[in-house]
């Protein structure tokens, strides 16, 4: 098999057997419930809420936490995962998600369940970036890896979805505390399996870790997040600018440490590579765009469709079984046309049916938005399996967990700034088409929900928040435009 631009010279041409595949099993579930777990907590915020009489304070730092340790010991982890050994890590993190899952099921308090949350979120940041590259080293073969990459990715998109289903059918049964008792013998087969099947492997030389980067790293990323969620909370204010460029300050301290360290933390010449570089900022645009448009559609289904919480989860399952089924092309596409083209005309297409989304939402009836969900569930699975299988084809395999962590990085900060920056916006164009309206009515759809009651008030209000979506369709598809033009010019195509 001749190297292409996208398999570094490094790569062997060893073909993974019987044992690699059953290895990628406990892998993809660790994905899976990471997922799960990142959605199923939303529904059992308002039970949690009455049994621990948690403040809204308390309720936002619950939710918040996790996703604070988890941006913050991203990058640190998965340059250590390269260091001390993958699989030690990953056996690690699943132990201490397991054990933190356990306390958290049976805080007495809100303070116990935070401290619980941060503990899940520091273990989740030695799972994703784990598990990613030892599936890199698992499977050296360019369409091997894709495959496996294309299963991988398809734990995830099936973990997001089953969440709410899972939280629903729990939480009619159960307290809240079961949605992290769970986890516990999720983790613990997933710890035996990885024991049993998978291989160590970590670089052969990866130098000192240093201790003061990883410091550095988490007091860049950290305050970045929390601005962004303070925004998409409570809008702009002075408070948020301070913290964001103190974030950013860090940030170019820590950048100009790597470039002097004989061993960084974080090797920046990666982003020399075309292929690494065109993939990190094409995937960052495209979760900007996802995130901040999908984190309001269940708010749409529910509020101004009238669908109920479960029937509005039934009603977004065609994006995720889309993305899932669609995995079973990603593999002869990417060897057909080449990771590049795959990922920009996937993105392209995911634009369509933003673009579909944007014609339907103040339409009535759900057929229209059914035919958006599915194009953008085809183009997402297509994104995330070429985004990763680039990333993870661009680096040598020593690199693997540090590449990882990047990529992993930038999809969190483009959740976090596409929920706060089109989260806004979605707000600001609610607003401005309500003047005139009582000032509750206008902060949201669920309070006007509350304030109006039915009448053409309310109907007024949800035309509002419909047309307000429309506006942010377009402009999340003009964003999935540009991340396709950059994959298509920037990340290489060569044809495996």
């Amino acid at each position: 098999m001749s190297t292409s631009v996208l398999a570094p010279t490094d790569s062997p041409a060893r073909l993974a057997g019987r044992r690699e595949w059953l290895a990628l099993v406990p892998l993809t579930l660790a994905v899976t419930l990471l997922a799960v777990d990142g959605t199923v907590l939303a529904l059992a915020v308002p039970s949690l809420s009455a049994d621990l009489n948690a403040s809204a304070t308390d309720l936002l730092w619950i939710c918040d936490v996790y996703s604070f340790a988890l941006a913050g010991l991203l990058i640190s982890m998965g340059t250590l995962a390269d260091r001390i050994g993958r699989r030690r890590l990953l056996l690690i993190g699943g132990t201490g998600f397991g054990l933190a899952s356990l306390l958290a099921a049976f805080a007495p308090g809100p303070g116990w369940l935070i401290a619980a949350r941060a503990v899940l979120g520091v273990a989740g940041a030695t799972l994703m970036p784990a598990t990613l590259s030892i599936v890199r080293n698992l499977f050296p073969d360019d369409r091997q890896r894709t495959r496996a990459v294309a299963i991988w990715s398809t734990g995830g998109a099936g973990g997001a979805a089953l969440g709410p289903l899972v939280g629903g059918v729990l939480l009619e049964h159960f307290w809240w505390g079961s949605v992290f008792v769970i986890n516990l013998p999720i983790m613990a087969m997933m710890v035996l399996t990885v024991f049993w099947l998978v291989p160590e492997s970590r670089d052969p030389h990866p130098g000192r870790f240093d201790l003061l980067s990883a410091v550095l790293s988490v007091v860049a990323i950290v305050p970045l997040v929390w601005a962004v969620k303070h925004t998409a909370h409570d809008g702009p204010d002075g408070l948020a600018l301070a913290v964001a460029l103190t974030g950013v300050g860090f940030g170019v301290v820590f950048a100009r440490r790597q470039r002097v360290l004989p061993d960084p933390l974080v090797d920046l010449t990666l982003f020399r590579r075309p292929a690494f570089a065109g993939t990190v900022l094409a995937s960052f645009i495209a979760i900007f765009a996802f995130s901040g448009l999908l984190y309001f559609f269940s708010q749409y289904l529910q509020l101004v469709h009238g669908y109920s919480p479960f029937r509005a989860g039934l009603r977004e399952m065609p994006l995720t079984v889309a993305s899932i089924v669609v995995a079973v092309v990603a593999v002869p596409l990417i060897a057909r046309i080449g990771v590049g083209r795959t990922l920009g005309s996937s993105l392209l297409l995911s634009a369509l049916g933003f673009v579909v989304l944007a014609v339907f939402e103040t339409a009535q009836g759900y057929a229209g938005l059914l035919v958006g969900l599915i194009v953008i569930g085809l183009g997402v699975g297509l994104v995330f399996t070429a985004a990763t299988d680039a990333v993870l084809g661009s680096v040598p395999r020593e690199r693997a967990g540090s590449a990882s962590a990047i990529s992993e990085m930038s999809y969190e900060l483009g959740v976090a700034v596409g929920i706060a920056v089109l989260g806004s916006l979605q707000g600001v164009l609610y607003r401005d088409r309500l003047p005139g309206f009582p000032g509750p009515a206008r902060d949201s759809l669920a309070e006007a929900t509350q304030v109006l009651g039915p009448g053409e008030l309310l109907e007024a209000a949800q035309h509002a928040f419909a047309e307000a979506m429309r506006a942010t369709s377009w402009i999340a598809a003009a964003l999935l435009v540009v991340a396709g033009v950059v994959a298509w010019r920037v990340v290489p195509s060569e044809r495996r």
